[in-house]
């Protein structure tokens, strides 16, 4: 296997630069390099010399033994100071002198993966935390990269390997009398479903906490829909006039509302309408509002009518609060009355929407779990019937395991690494 190189540390000029190697000849070279290795995992200062003798830099010198590295090979990395010229003198010497080639986008990360040191969940928590933008998606992302998701399905993997030894038990003693195992094999089974269950129900919502949630501004023209919007950006995000139908399409404004990445929506104002253009806006408005997650509903003064029909967690607010004293429930992007309330409000549901305990995250991870509820639902009802073929069970736990397997990337994965590599950085 080729040993290969790559600054870990941003391009760039810097105070201090990292350049990892991995492979086989890492230890090596990182010895002609410097003149001496340190004791494994612990640094010395050293200089840097390029084959010819002449100093490129000195820095920090750290080795990791295979089996105890980010790669599970051989990893040498200098610590260096970071200017340009000194990257580049260092890099040439690691590839003319030493012929180490320089690694591929995510290849550190790959090799990770191909040694044991990671599964393919904790690669997507790491891509995901070198992602994260608010507070909600690095904790999510620290949790599947500690690998959450590979201890979650290593017990249920425990629980249906031990109905499936039971299975084999009644099979290959079917003419013993060793007793029936029917109940321990189903309690095995449902401990399983049950949590596969748990998972699916709270998916969307750990979804969301990667992708951001969406908010939608929702009100009659002139309700102060986008001067609200302009208050929380801070800024003059959208245009706002006295005139009925300023808004025409839908304007988006992505913030992080404490810890939580939203986006804001700014719809059409709501009237009935021949002008077809204002049309058109005000009906992609309301779709792009029925589909989002929270609606914040302005209503014209504290008796005003509600434009839409209130749902689940929308809030409904009176819209240009400064024009009604007194309204408690009420809001103004003019005066900044209410806009903390809001936020508060907002964030308080997000939160209710993701306590649910829970670690898979992505729309593949739901597609494993939902291919492993199949087969278990099939499985239990076929010992729940009395009347089964202990094979077909067998059968049905297998596919069980396999479905899972997926999911922590043991089968069926290459088609995905290619997507899932192209996102990281060379130095991962």
């Amino acid at each position: 296997m080729d040993t290969i190189f790559a600054l870990a540390s941003a391009r760039g000029k810097s105070g201090v630069a990292v350049l990892r190697l991995s492979g086989p000849r890492a230890h090596a070279v990182a010895e002609v390099l410097s003149g001496a290795l340190p004791a494994p995992r612990s640094t010395a200062l050293r200089v840097f010399r390029n084959a010819a003798g002449e100093r490129l830099d000195k820095g920090l010198l750290i080795i990791f033994p295979a089996g105890a590295s980010f790669t599970g090979e051989d990893v040498a990395e200098l610590m260096v100071h970071g200017s340009l010229a000194t990257i580049s003198a260092l890099e040439t010497c690691l590839a003319q002198d030493h012929g180490l080639r320089l690694a591929e986008p995510g290849e550190f990360t790959r090799r990770a993966l191909e040694n044991g040191v990671m599964d393919l969940t904790q690669v997507e928590g790491l891509s995901d935390l070198l992602e994260a933008e608010t507070e909600s998606q690095r904790k999510q992302a620290l949790r599947v990269l500690d690998g959450a998701i590979g201890q979650m399905v290593t017990a249920w993997r425990g629980h249906l390997l031990k109905a499936a030894a039971l299975i084999e038990v009644s099979i290959d003693f079917v003419e013993e009398d060793i007793g029936n195992f029917d109940a321990q094999i189903l309690a095995e089974l449902e401990a399983v479903a049950q949590g596969i269950a748990h998972e699916i129900a709270g998916q969307g919502a750990r979804e969301r906490v990667q992708t951001g949630f969406e908010v939608a501004l929702v009100g009659a023209v002139n309700a102060g829909k986008s001067t609200l919007l302009n208050a929380l950006a801070g800024r003059e995000a959208a245009i706002t006039s006295d005139i009925a139908g300023t808004t025409r399409d839908v304007i988006e404004l992505r913030m992080d509302v404490n810890g939580f990445a939203v986006t804001f929506l700014d719809t059409a104002g709501l009237r009935n309408t021949d002008e077809q253009i204002e049309s058109i806006g005000i009906a992609r408005g309301q779709k792009r509002a029925d589909d989002a997650d929270i609606r914040i509903i302005l209503r014209e003064g504290p008796d005003g009518q509600l434009p839409v029909a209130v749902r689940g967690d929308d809030i409904v607010l009176v819209g240009k609060a400064d024009l009604h004293p007194g309204v408690k429930s009420g809001v103004s992007g003019t005066t900044g009355q209410g806009v903390d309330a809001l936020l508060t409000r907002i964030t308080e549901i997000l939160t209710q929407r993701v306590a649910r305990d829970g670690v898979t995250v992505r729309r593949r991870h739901l597609q494993a779990l939902q291919n492993a509820a199949i087969p278990l639902a099939e499985a239990i009802e076929k010992l729940r019937s009395g009347a089964y073929i202990s094979e077909l069970v067998a059968d049905d736990i297998r596919a069980v395991i396999s479905a899972l397997d997926v999911l922590i990337g043991k089968i069926d994965v290459e088609d995905l690494l290619g997507d899932i590599f192209a996102s990281f950085c060379i130095g991962k």
